[in-house]
C-alpha cells in the first residue's frame, strides 16, 4: 500500500502548482484536434462549389478560410505559451520530489543499494518519462479528439461509409494494441540495462587508478563493451517494436483510405446522395482517423512504460524507508548503553556476539582490533539503531531505546566521519556549512577548533575544493569533516578509520585534533596504535571475532598483558 501511495505522490507532482498551464495546454490540444474537421469540411465545400452543386459562394468560403486561419494561430499560440511551461515545471517537480524522497531513506538501506538505480531514475528514466509521457500526453489528447470528432462527422454525413471505414481498421488496430503491451515491457528492460550500464561507467571511472596500475585497460574495455552491447540490443528490440507498430498503422491507413475512396465513389456514381465533395471530405477525414489508429497504440504503450518506470523507482524508494520511532533525542547527557548486542548481515552468520558496553557522555573512546573483528559494525549500529537494523539486545541513548527514537533526531545529535570524506565541488566555507547559513562567529569557532585557520588564511574561505575535494589533501578534508560536526553542534562524534589513508604525521595531527575536542563524546575506530594517542583516550575497547575481548585505559590493558598487549606489541 505504501508503494502505491508513493507512486501516486510521484505522479501527482506533474500537476502540483501547475494546473493553470496544464489546463491551457489541454485546451490547445483539444482545439487543434478540431481543426481537422474544419479543413476537411472546407475541402469538400470547395469541390462541390467548383462542381456547381455547392450551397456557398467562393467569397463566403474565403471568409471562412480567413476565420479558420485565425483560429489555427490562436490554438498554436495557446500551445506555445502553455505546453513547454507545463512540462518544465512537471519534470522539475518530479525530479525534486524523487530526490527529496531519496534523501529521506535511512543510511543502512541506502548503503545496501546500488546508486546506479537512482542515477538512472534521475537521468535516463526521467528523460524517458518527459519524452514518452509528458510530451506525448498532449499528442494523445490531440489524436483522441481528432479521432472522435472525425468519426462523429463521418457518421453525420454517411453512416454506411463510416461502417466501411471502421471495419477495415479493426484488425490492424487490435494487432497494434497487442504489440503496444510488449513495448511497455521492453521499455522497462531498457531502463534496467541503463541502470547496469550507468553502474559500470561509475565503477570504471572510480577505479581508473586501479585499472592503470594493473594494466587492465583491455579487460575493463571489454567489460564496458559487454554492458554497452546489452543496452543497445535492448534498445534495438524496442525500436523494432516501434517500427512494427508504425507499419501496422500505416498499412491500416492505406487499406482504409483506398476502401473508403472506392466505397464513396460507388455511392456517388450509383446516386446514393453522395457528392464528390463529400467523398473527398471522407478521404480527408480518414487521415485523421488513421493517424490516431497508427499512433495511439504506441502512445498508450509509451505511457504504460513511463508509469512502469515511476512504479519501479517507487518500489526502490520504499525499500527499508524506516524512519524510526517517535521519541525525540536531546543532547547526550548521561551516555550510550549497549546491552547484549548481537548482529548479523546474513542469517546464521553473526558478526557481533553479545556485546555490552557503556559510553559516558563527553568522554573519548578508541575501538581497536584486527580486521573483521566487528569494530566498524559496532560503530554503524550506533548510527543505524533507529533505522530498523535487526539486532538483538538494546541500545539506549540516556534513557531512550534507539528503536523508539526518530532517526532524524539521532542524526541531529550524531556526526559520522568516514575514511573517505566527501567534499563537494564548492568553496571551503560551503563544505563546512553544508550550504546552510550560520552566524559568522560559530563558523569561525568551528574553523579554529578543527585547526583549519591556516588553510583559510592561505587559500581563503571561497577556495574551490574541486571534484570530491581534489584540490585538498586528505588531512584537510578530514578537518573539514570535523568542522562540520562542530558547527552542527553534535553531542556524539563517530569516526571510522579516518586516518587509514593518511601519512603518519597527518594521521597523528588529525587524531590529536579529535582528542582535543571538548564537550562532545568521541568514539573512534582506529588501526593506529600510537602510544601517545592511545594514552589520551578515556577508554579503549578491544574487539576480537565480533566480541568485546577487553576494555580499559592504555595502562590497564598493557598491564594485563593479554590480547591488546599482543596487538600493540606486534604493531610496534
Amino acid at each position: 500500500m505504501k508503494t502505491k501511495n508513493l507512486y501516486v505522490e510521484l505522479k501527482s507532482q506533474f500537476h502540483k502548482d501547475n494546473h493553470f498551464f496544464f489546463a491551457l495546454a489541454v485546451a490547445g490540444s483539444l482545439l487543434s484536434g478540431l481543426i481537422c474537421l474544419c479543413v476537411s469540411w472546407l475541402t469538400g465545400e470547395l469541390i462541390d462549389t467548383a462542381s456547381g452543386i455547392g450551397s456557398r459562394s467562393l467569397k463566403e468560403l474565403a471568409l471562412i478560410t480567413v476565420a479558420m486561419t485565425g483560429f489555427f494561430f490562436f490554438t498554436a499560440f495557446l500551445t506555445y505559451v502553455s505546453q513547454p511551461r507545463y512540462i518544465m515545471k512537471a519534470v522539475r517537480n518530479y525530479k525534486e520530489t524523487l530526490f527529496r524522497k531519496l534523501t529521506e531513506k535511512n543510511i543502512t538501506s541506502f548503503r545496501s543499494e546500488s546508486t546506479s538505480t537512482y542515477l538512472s531514475a534521475l537521468t535516463n528514466d526521467s528523460v524517458a518519462i518527459e519524452t514518452n509521457y509528458l510530451e506525448k500526453e498532449f499528442q494523445f489528447i490531440n489524436r483522441v479528439t481528432s479521432f472522435i470528432a472525425s468519426i462523429s462527422m463521418m457518421i453525420f454525413y454517411s453512416p454506411i461509409l463510416t461502417l466501411v471505414a471502421v471495419g477495415v481498421t479493426i484488425l490492424p488496430l487490435t494487432v497494434s494494441l497487442l504489440s503496444g503491451k510488449k513495448l511497455a515491457a521492453e521499455e522497462v528492460t531498457v531502463s534496467e540495462r541503463n541502470k547496469s550500464f550507468t553502474a559500470t561507467i561509475s565503477d570504471c571511472l572510480n577505479g581508473f587508478s586501479v585499472v592503470k596500475s594493473f594494466r587492465a585497460e583491455k579487460e575493463i574495455t571489454n567489460l564496458f563493451s559487454d554492458e554497452n552491447g546489452k543496452l543497445e540490443k535492448s534498445k534495438l528490440i524496442r525500436r523494432k517494436l516501434l517500427i512494427l507498430i508504425s507499419t501496422l498503422g500505416q498499412f491500416s491507413g492505406m487499406i482504409a483510405q483506398i476502401s473508403v475512396f472506392f466505397a464513396g465513389a460507388y455511392l456517388a456514381v450509383s446516386g446514393k446522395g453522395m457528392t464528390a465533395g463529400t467523398v473527398i471530405m471522407f478521404v480527408n477525414l480518414m487521415n485523421f482517423v488513421i493517424q490516431p489508429v497508427a499512433e495511439l497504440p504506441g502512445l498508450l504503450a509509451a505511457r504504460r512504460a513511463s508509469r512502469a518506470l515511476i512504479g519501479k523507482i517507487s518500489e526502490s524508494l520504499e525499500k527499508s524507508s524506516f524512519t524510526g520511532g517517535k521519541e525525540e533525542l536531546d543532547s547526550l547527557d548521561q551516555g550510550i548503553s549497549m546491552k547484549n548486542i548481537s548482529f548479523s548481515y546474513e542469517e546464521g552468520k553473526e558478526v557481533l556476539h553479545d556485546v555490552s558496553v557503556d559510553f559516558e557522555a563527553g568522554k573519548s573512546y578508541a575501538i581497536v582490533g584486527g580486521s573483521g573483528s566487528g569494530k566498524s559494525t559496532l560503530l554503524n549500529l550506533l548510527l543505524s539503531g533507529t533505522c530498523g537494523a535487526e539486532y538483538s539486545g538494546s541500545i539506549h541513548w540516556d534513557n531512550t531505546d534507539l528503536k523508539d527514537a526518530s532517526s532524524d533526531s539521532l542524526f541531529d545529535q550524531v556526526s559520522s566521519i568516514d575514511q573517505n570524506v566527501f567534499v563537494f565541488n564548492s568553496s571551503i566555507r560551503d563544505n563546512i556549512t553544508m550550504f546552510r547559513d550560520f552566524p559568522e562567529n560559530e563558523v569561525d569557532n568551528a574553523i579554529s577548533r578543527a585547526n583549519l585557520s591556516e588553510l583559510i588564511k592561505e587559500r581563503g574561505s571561497d577556495y574551490l575544493c574541486g571534484e570530491n575535494g581534489g584540490g585538498l589533501s586528505g588531512g584537510e578534508k578530514q578537518r573539514i569533516s570535523i568542522a562540520r560536526s562542530l558547527l552542527k553542534k553534535s553531542s556524539v562524534l563517530l569516526a571510522d578509520e579516518i586516518t587509514a589513508a593518511l601519512d603518519a604525521q597527518t594521521s597523528y595531527r588529525v587524531s590529536s585534533d579529535i582528542l582535543d575536542l571538548n564537550g562532545i563524546t568521541r568514539i573512534v575506530v582506529t588501526h593506529d596504535l600510537e602510544e601517545s594517542l592511545l594514552k589520551r583516550y578515556d577508554r579503549i575497547l578491544v574487539m576480537k571475532d565480533g566480541r568485546l575481548q577487553e576494555q580499559g585505559t592504555f595502562d590497564e590493558l598493557m598491564a594485563k598483558k593479554a590480547y591488546f598487549h599482543a596487538l600493540f606489541t606486534v604493531a610496534d
